[in-house]
């Protein structure tokens, strides 16, 4: 399919009062919506998208994709805070237990049930020490190390990244 093609089906679709369009073609996907608010012409989204499509063909970045700089924070970090972020520095013989997956994390199996884990208690390689829920299922997270847990990293309930920290072990 080449950009006359979509170009013609942009304007198609924004004509017809079609609300989408998807096409599946060999080596790519296109998926069209209209705004069928407008029923005379081209809708703005059409010729953004049809304008978008341009600069894809061309090569170009659209504006929209290219994330802007942040900027550094101006507020200064409490003394608490840093002192808690330089913690894990200063014991370097300490382990992380990582998410595995993006969800939320869970300490209980259930909330009528007690904790998988506390502070200053041992846990061996293999066991559970919390779940965390994706897409309604949930996962049971085993520790890969033995030792005794030092540091509960995340808040219950809480969500969490891939490759998060969730724990410090103080190895075995």
């Amino acid at each position: 399919m080449n950009i006359t093609e979509i170009q013609d089906l942009i304007e198609f679709v924004a004509k017809s009062g079609v609300n989408e369009v998807e096409i599946e073609h060999k080596d790519f996907k296109i998926t069209i919506k209209s705004d069928i608010s407008v029923k005379r012409g081209r809708s703005a989204a059409a010729k953004a998208l049809e304008l978008e499509v341009q600069q894809m063909q061309a090569g170009m970045i659209p504006a929209q994709m290219v994330a802007a700089p942040m900027a550094a924070p101006l507020s200064v970090a409490p003394a608490a805070a840093l002192a808690a972020a330089a913690e894990p520095a200063q014991d370097s013989n300490l382990i992380e237990i990582k998410s595995p997956m993006i969800g939320t994390f869970y300490r209980r199996p259930s909330p009528d049930k007690d904790t998988f884990i506390e502070v200053g208690e041992q846990v061996n390689i293999g066991d559970t020490v919390c779940v965390v829920e994706a897409m309604k299922l949930f996962n049971e997270i085993e520790s890969e190390i033995s030792g005794k847990i030092v540091k509960i990293l995340v808040d219950d309930n809480s969500p969490v990244e891939y490759d998060q920290p969730l724990f410090l072990v103080e190895p075995a």
